[in-house]
């Protein structure tokens, strides 16, 4: 089978999870047979053409031309001429994924998010193939349920165009699927439910290595490390993990918090801790490598998800797979990722005291601790592995190649 997959993010451009699930999704769809082609904008880095490691040259990564600047595609701070660039590398992005049709044709086009809808939804029907998409995220939810600003609108269009226009529509979580059938008005048995996953190879790569000099970077060898990692936006909850902070060094004096990431949201998070007066006990960290992110995994006492919002939760899945305790906000797909009292803490979103209680929690009774951390590494072997999530992708495209064969649509087998 030959996908054409369109995504705003791939290596080396990854900022958020988007990126990161269709950096470790493509490697096992190719191992289940599927050829990948994938078209993505080039933001400096990487080669504008190149094979896609363990597709033996078949499966390949297109990167083309993006005007405009590359921030985070968070809902802070975008340039006015945001939307105009993305109209435009949307344009690059079809007339690339054009020219791969016509060079060979595909079983059908596998679109993620709305970045990437206008080019997705030309393809589909310049060339009469299916469209499936993966829904990451929604504007709406973003912003907790109000649009205000014209961009908001603009971008929630998008995300309805590109529902709309989809044969299926795969999204992560239970709450995703009813967030998108009530935003969008979507016929629920359109949707598909595959979970996100998680590669734990790279944390066993880390078992037994002395972590010690990184560590003293962080902390004191006495002091607890209480860390978040994610982009620094309000729906992600930093914040609150700071107006618990106080509450928590009460229980726990010598604590230290580790925040890293970036976002338009980190000055603000900065002058509060200052103003609580516990800018002392906080390192932000900013950007970090992925080696330095999975060895604060390793050395961390305990994981802080706090999100207002979260379609999925893919940080806590990365916890959880490096053996570290986990305390999220019980909402969205964090609820559905973490069994409370079995696989982790969850506490009552935007709730700095909730929050504070499962920190503490976690920390003054390690032997808890322990055991849901010994819980959640088998359910993540169990059910969230990539090769697991690559063979679910795999049935929905080929039920969709079939069902779109059956009506005339799509590329006749063998040709």
């Amino acid at each position: 089978m030959r996908v054409l997959m369109l995504s705003w993010e791939y290596t080396p451009h990854v900022v958020g999870g988007l990126g990161k699930h269709v950096v470790e999704l493509v490697p096992p769809l190719i191992a289940e047979g599927v050829e990948v082609h994938l078209v993505t904008p080039r933001y400096g880095e990487g080669e504008a053409e190149e094979a896609i490691p363990g597709g033996n040259g078949q499966s390949r990564v297109y990167r083309v031309d993006a005007p405009g600047p590359t921030e985070d595609m968070s809902r802070m701070g975008l340039p006015d001429n945001f939307f105009m660039n993305c109209w435009r590398t949307n344009i690059n992005l079809e007339n690339r994924g054009n020219e791969l049709f016509k060079q060979g044709g595909f079983d059908l086009i596998h679109a993620h998010d709305w970045l990437v809808s206008f080019s997705a939804v030309a393809l589909k029907n310049t060339n009469h193939s299916p469209l499936i998409s993966t829904i990451h995220a929604t504007e709406l939810g973003r912003n907790r349920g109000q649009l205000h600003e014209a961009m908001q609108h603009d971008i929630h269009n998008a995300e309805w165009w590109l529902t709309y226009e989809s044969w299926r529509v795969i999204t992560t979580t239970r709450f995703m699927a009813q967030e998108i059938v009530s935003n969008f008005q979507l016929p629920a048995n359109k949707l598909d439910i595959i979970a996100n996953g998680i590669d734990p190879t790279r944390f066993e790569q880390l078992a037994g290595r002395d972590l010690t000099a990184f560590r003293a970077t962080l902390a004191a060898p006495n002091e607890p490390i209480i860390f978040f990692v994610g982009r620094l936006v309000p729906e992600k909850g930093a914040q609150v993990l700071i107006e618990a902070a106080p509450l928590i060094l009460q229980e726990v004096p010598n604590a230290r918090f580790v925040i890293a990431g970036t976002g338009g949201y980190r000055k603000a998070i900065e002058q509060r801790a200052q103003e609580l007066g516990v800018a002392e006990r906080v390192n932000f960290l900013g950007f970090i490598s992925d080696e330095d992110r999975d060895k604060l995994y390793k050395v961390g006492s305990v994981a802080v998800f706090p999100s207002l919002y979260e379609p999925f939760g893919i940080v806590a899945l990365e916890a959880m797979a490096a053996n570290t305790p986990v305390v999220v906000s019980d909402t969205g797909g964090l609820s559905e990722v973490v069994q409370l009292h079995e696989t982790g803490i969850k506490v009552y979103p935007d709730d700095p005291a909730s929050l504070a209680w499962g920190i503490t929690h976690t920390l003054q009774h390690p032997d808890w601790s322990s055991q849901r951390v010994d819980n959640a590494r088998a359910v993540v072997y169990r059910d969230f592995l990539w090769p697991h999530i690559a063979e679910q992708t795999t049935a929905v495209y080929a039920r969709t190649a079939s069902e779109a064969q059956a009506q005339g649509w799509g590329r006749v087998p063998g040709k």
